[in-house]
């Protein structure tokens, strides 16, 4: 069994086959929580936590993350209730405002994302009531609607933690009001989490909440091998390509812009023109990479872990970068301590 509470998250990889077999070994192992991305347009996290809730039995599933966006609130609020159903009491929701250029290049406009989530995630938590619900925001619009559910299933309101996935000063401040907890983002430091963690406590303080009732977990960007300098130069490619196309966690972990601005610019933007993420790679050393990263060793990825936990995070959730290395990893968290 895992020696410290732990979860895994997968992005757009290991192959599915590697990953509901890790999925598996991580429940068997007493892991608290299995997530996944839905980052880019790589892979839904609807099909990836189903397949899982089918070949797991204890642990929890979520996202990590969706966004608030691309689906209405009452199919959101209906996927859970599904999902809830394949896997009883087991399902999480991470959710977050999306990313720049993606939301716009798919026609989203997105505007005051800190008041859009908050109408959202209302609508989702009405919606579970099971009651007919009314709400007329400035984003969401529900008229007179009621949640079904399949046939035969008791009707009882359903109870679907939600986190959100905040990065922002504002955002991490205000979701302990609205929201059940915050899933800490990864590709950040442990200075960052140190600090998003003060403010997290002192929103949750405003309405009365402690820290230790606001769910505040942190995914860490893991790339695992025995040889470290392999593993470094995996996560420094994926680590080039988010602080380049998603400038705002860069910025929130003390990068300057003029240096943000430069990756993105060696890169060409989002999709990356063809060679950019390599040639802005030159400019992301090992100690940048060490800053926002768990890369190394088995060793030195498991004290890179305890870093954020000392900072404050709740418990760590690596993110597998390193597929071929995907079951080690599993293997090497379960015997995580703080």
């Amino acid at each position: 069994m895992a020696a410290g509470r732990v979860g895994i998250c997968f992005p757009d990889r290991p192959d599915f086959p590697t990953l509901l077999k890790a999925a598996q070994r991580a429940d068997e192992l007493g892991f608290e929580s299995i997530w996944v991305f839905e980052t880019r347009l790589a892979r839904d996290w609807v099909s990836q936590a189903g397949a899982i809730a089918a070949v797991t039995k204890r642990a929890k599933i979520a996202p990590g993350v969706t966004n608030s966006w691309s689906r209405i609130p009452a199919l959101m609020a209906m996927t859970c209730a599904t999902l809830d159903e394949l896997a009883p009491g087991r399902i999480q929701l991470g959710i977050g405002a999306w990313w720049e250029p993606l939301a716009y290049k798919a026609g989203v406009d997105r505007r005051k994302p800190v008041e859009q989530i908050q109408e959202y995630v209302r609508a989702l938590k009405a919606l579970w009531t099971l009651e007919r619900v009314s709400l007329h925001g400035d984003f969401v619009r529900i008229d007179d609607l009621e949640l079904d559910l399949a046939h035969d299933r008791p009707r009882e309101p359903i109870s679907v933690p939600v986190l959100i996935g905040a990065t922002g000063p504002r955002m991490l401040h205000l979701a302990p009001q609205f929201a059940d907890g915050v899933l800490l983002n990864f590709m950040t430091s442990s200075e960052y989490t140190a600090d998003a963690v003060a403010k997290i406590s002192a929103g949750a303080a405003e309405v009365g909440r402690d820290l230790s009732d606001v769910a505040h977990p942190q995914i860490i960007t893991c790339a695992m091998d025995d040889d470290g300098d392999y593993a470094r130069d995996i996560a420094r490619e994926m680590l080039t390509m988010y602080l380049g196309q998603q400038p705002h966690i860069g910025l929130a972990s003390g990068l300057t812009q003029e240096y943000i601005d430069t990756l993105h610019d060696m890169m060409g933007g989002w999709p990356p023109q063809p060679g950019g993420i390599e040639r802005a790679m030159a400019l992301v050393d090992d100690s940048v990479v060490n800053h926002f990263c768990a890369a190394g060793t088995p060793d030195e990825c498991l004290a890179a872990a305890r870093r954020y936990v000392a900072a404050g995070a709740e418990y760590p959730i690596p993110v597998v970068l390193t597929p071929h290395s995907t079951l080690a990893i599993v293997e090497a968290f379960a015997q995580f301590t703080p």
